[in-house]
């Protein structure tokens, strides 16, 4: 079976291929890799391919999947969990078989969500710089104690439920809020509505999937109910905050600090290197003009065991499709 993977970074290549070489030795994967991007303009790069293999930021609307399915390609594999970026009515429309990675390594976003909550707590992104000049002055730095602090996780899945361990280890007071609330969160915190966790919460960090009902679900209203001063984090889809609002809430003050891995229009963006570039996106050099704010490029899920749990889920979605078995991560 030929596999067109899209979106391919040098890490991409080898964790596919170390997991091909000591997880499916005899399994008859090829997989071609492109640096682009899936979109409509680059298709005809999957000529002959029996599937494609894609990221977040591929795009695979109708048009792309007519395409894709006109020149043969039978089988869309996600090598992420989130679908939003497919239209799924017209994947299934077209018979293709569609899969995702569900989950892996939820550990890793939760860690990296808290990796930037105290980097920008305490600083020590300009502690670093500082003393790398020999600067040793500590004004400027200043951070709050997280013990004892209110935190609100907003979508108690997998990886939630994870960051809600990590805050409750901390000494925080955990709140959380999901439409579908799960009962493991009782272990770390209460469930309240979302306007009570977000006018009670320090912190407020997002895990949940970007859907009709989560686009801009941090909008200027959202943003006016939070407390005072508080932490926005959001390590899940870009699109779940209005970025606008909040730039007026960062220079109202009224927001604290703000730390995202992720950025609505991040597909122009993320996983390629622009610093010989001009951005000419004004609403994130916006944003990464704020002192308070931390930004970083969708790298929560960059681990090794992540990378090798994507690649080993994503192949047997594949041997799943190309044998007939029924595939759990079919969507």
């Amino acid at each position: 079976m030929k596999i067109t993977l899209y979106s391919a970074q040098p890490y991409d290549c080898r964790s596919f291929d170390e997991v091909l070489a000591s997880h499916f030795p005899d399994a008859e994967l090829e997989f071609v890799y492109q640096e682009a991007s899936l979109n409509l303009h680059t298709v005809a790069l999957a000529d002959k391919s029996d599937a494609v293999c894609v990221f977040v930021n591929d795009q695979l609307d109708a048009d792309v999947l007519e395409a894709l399915a006109a020149q043969g390609v039978r089988a869309i594999v996600l090598r992420c969990a989130g679908f939003n970026n497919i239209d799924l009515e017209a994947a299934h429309r077209l018979g293709l078989f569609v899969a995702r990675v569900p989950a892996y390594s939820p550990e890793a976003v939760a860690e990296h969500a808290l990796a930037m909550i105290m980097t920008l707590n305490r600083k020590t992104h300009r502690a670093f710089n500082r003393v790398r000049e020999g600067n040793f002055a500590l004004d400027g730095l200043l951070g709050v104690t997280l013990h004892g602090k209110t935190a609100g996780v907003v979508g108690t899945g997998r990886i939630g439920l994870c960051m809600a361990r990590i805050l409750q280890g901390l000494g925080c007071e955990v709140l959380g809020y999901d439409p579908y609330p799960s009962e493991a969160f009782k272990a770390f915190g209460e469930m309240v509505p979302l306007e009570a966790l977000l006018a009670r919460a320090d912190i407020v960090s997002l895990h949940c999937p970007l859907t009709e009902q989560t686009h801009h679900l941090i909008d200027a209203k959202a943003l006016a109910g939070m407390k005072p001063g508080a932490m926005l984090v959001n390590t899940s889809r870009g699109a779940l905050i209005d970025t606008p609002a909040v730039v007026e809430a960062l220079k109202s003050r009224h927001l604290g600090a703000l730390a995202i891995d992720v950025y609505e229009q991040e597909s122009e963006l993320f996983f390629h290197d622009h610093s010989a570039e001009i951005i000419t996106d004004d609403v994130f050099a916006r944003l990464a003009s704020f002192p308070n704010v931390l930004i970083t490029g969708h790298q929560g899920f960059f681990t090794v065991e992540a990378l090798a749990e994507i690649a080993q889920v994503t192949c047997a979605n594949l041997l799943a499709f190309a044998e007939g078995l029924e595939c759990p991560n079919r969507l």
